[in-house]
């Protein structure tokens, strides 16, 4: 049989969940099976294993695509190298699909409300391949850029409404025009990968997956500021993602891209990785310069602006992963097409990182209007063990916890300012009937004052006595007027800190005391924990009425507390039990009380 010029797919999700999931065998497993059934001489093509960046269903790693020319792609989830030689034989070599391993309904339910602009070639190409970008529109944007005057290019910018993906929600092109009106020769461009908030991996993604896209943003905005040097600045947690987009960088400068007379276009760009110690702070624009300057990241006041005083002095402009990653797909297709996605002030999608007690955790991006409902609901597959959806923290450890009420807020910047929470970065944290609200406040709180880098008194000293009053709360030593001191210390704290970490390190408390008062004087007043989870509080007991007699409970205890014989109710030894809640956790019945 001929060989045909169509290939025989297999794409594994290589990020680094899919490689942690054990990628790089299942890679391998079919490399292998290729080679020891023949498949290439079997099927008349060509066969290559590619590995791509993260498709978003992290939790149902290791992800595999199979696509054979003339045929849908099919995707298996949990794949492991053991599965191989059945999907090659079966699949590949037989009549078709395996059933029983395909993703389920809930995939198609994962992607259909999704709208995969920044994320479309994360997971479809190989994240590593230079000839794969271009193939799927790379460095159109830059090609286009070139073709308009700096001014035009920040126009266009401006017109497709894209607002800084970092948190804090500035008009991308606005703030282009202010480096660029700024006055000097040597200017400074930045990308901010310093993703710190806890669960939240969307940059890390963007990194690993797309590489050359991030690369092409940077050039569109350096070409319209007129700078000749642009850092990224990653975390040095993230290995794999710096190691990507070095190679991409090394590429690009291999290939004139990059350097002097950047693909033969006039303008001049060098790009260098700054790895970061993971400061939390140094998300902060000005903490992130001290640390590339090799100070410790610490905020200095502003005004001056980076887009006047920057880098070394120097006129700088900062935006994130995300937002570059935008950039480009504006001038593939026009700010027109991008200002029709989303809403009046959002415009364009934007990436969640999706943590907690919710079904299928990862990542998915969303046009900007989009419920909160809907991403946890229709797209994540809802609750954890069809538990009640309680609440979700919306934009880190700086944002709000928002109760069910507000479960049809839609994901912008303005809808969750006003709902008392933020759009930050992108993360959501989803909680359930379990969760202590209180214990919540206190977590991030303390998040936020071990991450201060101490320059102001009231993140310094404030946050540590919010901190310790919440603890006292938390071991039913709450005492009246703990509330109120929370409440004014907090608004003390937002309006006398000195960079945005203090300004909105006090969210979480704030916000939990808003729509969650009740638990507050729960523990303060009862010395109960009305969700069961502050330990101090607790006391074990099964309720015999609602006991199915299944057996998890005794399964799941580290301690070996619980006693159960089949068809009998269980029982917990009170001397034993460490109250780590397992029993409770895993309980789908809530016959644990």
């Amino acid at each position: 049989m001929a060989e045909s010029a169509e290939k025989l797919k297999i794409l594994i999700c290589t990020g680094t969940g899919g490689l942690a999931s054990g990628a790089g065998d299942v890679s391998a497993a079919f490399e292998s099976e290729f080679v020891k059934q023949g498949v290439e001489a079997s099927v008349g093509k060509r066969c290559e294993v590619i590995g791509t960046g993260c498709r978003g269903l992290c939790a149902n790693d290791v992800l595999v695509d199979v696509c054979v020319p003339g045929q849908d792609p099919v995707t298996y989830d949990f794949v492991t190298p053991e599965l191989v030689p059945q999907i090659v034989q079966e699949h590949i070599l037989g009549d078709g699909p395996i059933a029983k391993k395909v993703a389920g309904p809930y995939y198609g339910k994962f992607l259909e409300k999704q709208q995969r602009i920044i994320f479309s070639r994360c997971g479809t190409v190989d994240a590593e391949s230079l000839d794969d970008f271009i193939a799927h529109e790379g460095f159109k944007g830059i090609k286009t850029a070139v073709g308009m005057t700096q001014d035009e290019v920040i126009a266009e910018v401006k017109k497709s409404g894209l607002r800084g993906r970092g948190g804090g929600g500035f008009p991308t092109g606005l703030k282009w025009s202010f480096a660029k009106g700024s006055p000097g020769d040597h200017k400074y461009l930045i990308c901010n990968a310093d993703e710190g908030d806890p669960g939240a991996f969307m940059d890390r993604s963007i990194l690993e997956g797309d590489p050359y896209g991030l690369i092409e943003g940077l050039m569109i905005g350096a070409y319209a500021i007129g700078c000749k040097f642009a850092y990224v600045y990653v975390r040095a947690e993230y290995p794999l993602a710096i190691k990507r987009l070095q190679m991409a960088i090394d590429t690009c400068y291999e290939k004139g891209i990059l350097g002097k007379d950047c693909m033969g276009f006039g303008f001049d760009l060098d790009m260098r990785i700054k790895a970061g110690a993971g400061a939390f702070v140094c998300g902060e624009e000005t903490a992130l310069m001290a640390s590339i300057e090799g100070h410790r990241g610490m905020s200095r006041p502003r005004p001056p602006f980076p887009a006047v005083r920057g880098l070394w002095g120097k006129p700088t402009n900062i935006n994130n992963v995300e937002t570059f990653a935008n950039v480009a797909y504006i001038f593939y297709n026009g700010a027109d097409w991008y200002n029709s996605i989303g809403t009046e002030g959002t415009k364009g999608t934007k990436i969640f990182a999706l943590t907690g007690k919710v079904k299928h955790t990862g990542l998915v991006e969303v046009p900007a209007g989009t419920t909160i409902k809907e991403v946890i609901y229709d797209v994540c597959g809802g609750i954890e063990n069809n538990r009640k959806f309680k609440a979700v923290q919306a934009g880190g450890p700086s944002g709000g916890c928002l109760p069910a009420d507000a479960i049809e807020t839609e994901v912008d910047y303005d809808s969750l300012i006003k709902a008392g929470a933020m759009m930050g970065s992108g993360g959501l944290v989803v909680m359930d009937e379990t969760t202590c609200m209180v214990d919540i406040a206190r977590f991030f709180l303390n998040f936020t004052r071990v991450e201060s880098c101490g320059k102001c008194i009231p993140c310094r000293i404030g946050l540590k006595i919010m901190l310790e009053i919440l603890e006292r709360i938390t071991e039913g030593k709450g005492r009246e007027g703990d509330i109120e001191m929370l409440q004014d210390m907090a608004y003390d704290i937002k309006k006398s800190s000195l960079c945005g970490l203090g300004q909105t390190a006090p969210n979480p408390v704030l916000s939990t005391i808003r729509y969650f008062r009740h638990e507050y004087e729960t523990h303060i007043k009862s010395g109960e924990c009305p969700s069961h989870s502050c330990k101090p509080l607790l006391h074990f007991r099964v309720i015999e009425d609602k006991c199915k007699k299944c057996g998890i409970c005794p399964r799941v205890c580290p301690v070996d507390a619980i006693e159960w014989e089949k068809g009998k109710v269980a029982y917990i030894d009170l001397e034993k039990c460490t109250k780590c809640t397992s029993c409770y956790d895993a309980c789908r019945f809530m016959a644990i009380d």
